[in-house]
């Protein structure tokens, strides 16, 4: 594993995403695994001759955690026809909402979300109230606050950790209303008292460091899965 900082690379000196990604593999890397704060930025790569995975693109997906989160759902229910899922957070700013969007209601879930007026997206889907709700969804997904992406001083300063928890965080009024069977799930780093209540994190119904865990394991799964495919 090589790491790449961009900080002391030639990017400083104004070098193009593709001749630094065509350098590396000129020198003999096999793969390249990036997260990059452009959306899209693979279409720029398309001429690359080895494998890119996605690491993360911007506000737009974020693949590896989908599969991670597919995983972890598979393996608490068996299925995801007829699943009752909420995401709940910085929808706007958020990749894996819009990977777990797509991936899960092609997968026959039922998706919807929940956040404030000034973080919503229309175009992803339906917008609710979260307690409207909260005693009927079988996933209670919740995603972190993006603070490094809010650059409108409208949202900073609107923003208040102890009002969003209490209007769009996972609270511990709230976790008492939730089904006997359903899961909370977060990608993590986790704002504690913010999305969700510093008493849930390791609740009996949370899967958070159980994503975690899948993580590894799936990551490693993409990997061998290239290595194999590419002959490498």
């Amino acid at each position: 594993v090589i790491d790449f900082e961009v900080s002391t690379s030639s990017v400083q000196k104004g070098e193009t995403l593709y001749d630094t990604c065509k350098t590396l593999e000129m020198i003999g890397i096999d793969m390249l695994v990036i997260r990059h704060s452009e959306n899209e930025y693979y279409k720029q790569l398309e001429n690359l001759k080895i494998p890119v995975i996605n690491g993360g693109d911007g506000s737009g997906e974020h693949p590896s955690q989908c599969l991670l989160d597919i995983m972890t759902i598979y393996e608490n229910y068996g299925k995801f026809e007829g699943l009752d899922i909420i995401i709940a957070g910085d929808i706007k700013n958020s990749r894996v909402a819009r990977s777990n969007k797509k991936a899960l209601t092609r997968l026959g879930a039922k998706v919807s979300f929940v956040a404030p007026e000034i973080w919503k997206d229309e175009t992803l889907g339906e917008f609710v109230n979260f307690d409207d709700v909260i005693d009927k969804v079988d996933i209670c997904m919740l995603l972190r606050v993006q603070h490094e992406r809010h650059t409108d001083n409208k949202e900073k300063s609107e923003f208040s950790k102890e009002n969003y928890h209490k209007n769009y965080g996972l609270t511990e009024e709230r976790y008492k209303k939730l089904k006997e069977g359903a899961i909370i799930m977060h990608p993590a780093p986790v704002n504690r008292d913010v999305e969700i209540a510093d008493s849930l994190v390791e609740s009996e119904k949370s899967r958070i460091f159980e994503q975690m865990k899948n993580g590894m394991f799936m990551r490693q799964a993409i990997l061998e899965y290239i290595i194999e495919k590419n002959n490498l």
